[in-house]
């Protein structure tokens, strides 16, 4: 995991923690980063198995 991928993992975990999905303005704040690169570290979490996206529930599930 580079830098930007362990910062958003920890933001969605520490979120997610109190039942809250980040928005893209949530995550562009914390992290500093535009949009193309938050898309693109999540995208990359979610290929790897680490992030994946529960449609039924609308939240993320962590591994």
């Amino acid at each position: 995991m580079n830098d930007l991928e362990r910062k958003l993992y920890r933001i969605i975990y520490n979120m997610s923690r109190f039942r809250k999905n980040p928005t893209m303005d949530d995550l562009k704040i914390k992290t500093g980063q535009d949009e193309q690169s938050i898309r693109k570290a999540v995208n990359n979490l979610m290929s790897r198995n680490e992030l994946a996206w529960d449609k039924e529930k609308k939240e993320w599930r962590l591994k």
